[in-house]
């Protein structure tokens, strides 16, 4: 398997802000270009891609080990190439290929047509979930009946990254000392960010058409990072810190931060059917001529702040139904559903678009 090459992922906490005084702050870091001015993921499994949520599902469901969990599937997936599915992305210096980061001799053990298009390929989704879910749930058995000590997940994640020679080797997890501590951090690190991906996620979306179906996409990232500038149309990446914006506590978080903003997040949700500009003034630019009322609000509509309603947009969520949304707040914070009023000062309510 590729191994952890670095391991740094940014933590995950709540960012309690009191109105009172730091309204200001607030009102900052929404927009990568608007300065100074917390899927549908039920399943126990929130903030992956929508096109993963159905294979992680099905792998640790077929696998029956309590062990291996959606989640646990999840944070590994993440770890080994953050959901990239590009050959330019999901390559390794070593050679190990796809989401899963099969090296060819393992994925010959592994790797099945699970998705039924005629080939088996480490670069499809669902061939690579699956296979990666065979060989974790094969490895908690292994660790299971080993008699080593320690978290059976644990030993199974080690033998995925290094080998299960090494965990015999070592009997246990390597230690620190071995591999400059790529084993020992990789284990540690998928460990750590369970959480990130346990659901039940806080939206079931229902229906059909661009906004249910923009929604549901979106909703399949509850629970990723604010990062100040980062995502796209292709999904989460890394933000940038400017004055005002990516900040916490007078560090420089956005940089080290994969993630999405609010702009970016709406611009992914709607991506390739509607390619929506990149920040929050120009998205309400492009759709303000198809304006809708609070009373008449569907999912998936675009909802706008600006400062005191002056017209200066500085932050744009999804309409997510009953009367919440679902948005990319701010840094410190994950992308969440609340309640339309409590997403930002009221205030700041400018209005509602149908994309």
């Amino acid at each position: 398997m590729k191994a952890l090459t670095k391991a740094t992922v940014a933590a995950l906490a709540l960012l309690v802000l009191a109105v009172t005084g730091l309204l200001a702050l607030v009102l900052v870091d929404h927009d990568a270009e608007a300065t100074e001015v917390s899927g549908g993921g039920g399943g126990g499994l929130r903030g992956v891609p929508e096109e993963f949520r159905a294979w992680i599902l099905k792998a640790a469901e077929e696998c029956g080990e309590p062990e291996l969990t959606p989640a646990l599937l999840a944070a590994q997936l993440y770890q080994e190439s953050k959901f990239k599915t590009s050959r330019e992305e999901a390559t390794s210096y070593a050679g190990a290929e796809g989401p899963a980061q099969f090296m060819p001799g393992t994925w010959a053990t592994w790797g099945r047509d699970a998705d039924g298009n005629g080939r088996a390929s480490p670069w499809d989704i669902g061939d690579a979930v699956m296979a990666q879910g065979r060989m974790m749930c094969s490895l908690i058995r292994q660790a299971r009946s080993s008699g080593y000590p320690g978290d059976v997940r644990a030993l199974a994640l080690a033998g995925y990254n290094a080998g299960w020679g090494r965990v015999e080797q070592f009997g246990g997890v390597p230690p620190r000392s071995f591999a400059n501590g790529q084993t020992y951090h990789y284990v540690r690190t998928i460990l750590s960010t369970m959480k990130r991906f346990e659901g039940p996620g806080l939206l079931q979306v229902e229906g059909s058409g661009s906004g249910a179906d923009a929604l549901r996409k979106a909703a399949g990232r509850l629970g990723t990072p604010y990062a100040y500038g980062g995502g796209g149309p292709e999904g989460p990446s890394l933000g940038f810190c400017e004055p005002g914006a990516g900040y916490r506590n007078g560090t420089c978080v956005a940089d080290d931060t994969v993630g999405f903003d609010c702009s970016s997040l709406v611009q992914y949700a709607y991506w390739p059917d509607l390619k929506l500009p990149r920040t929050a003034a120009a998205q309400y630019g492009a759709t303000s001529d198809r304006a809708v009322s609070r009373r008449n609000l569907e999912p998936g509509d675009l909802l706008f702040w600006s400062h005191g309603g002056s017209g200066a947009i500085y932050h744009v969520a999804l309409y997510a139904g009953d009367g919440n949304v679902l948005h990319a707040p701010r840094t410190g914070k994950t992308v969440e559903v609340v309640a339309l009023a409590d997403a930002m000062p009221g205030a700041d309510y400018y209005g509602a678009t149908r994309p």
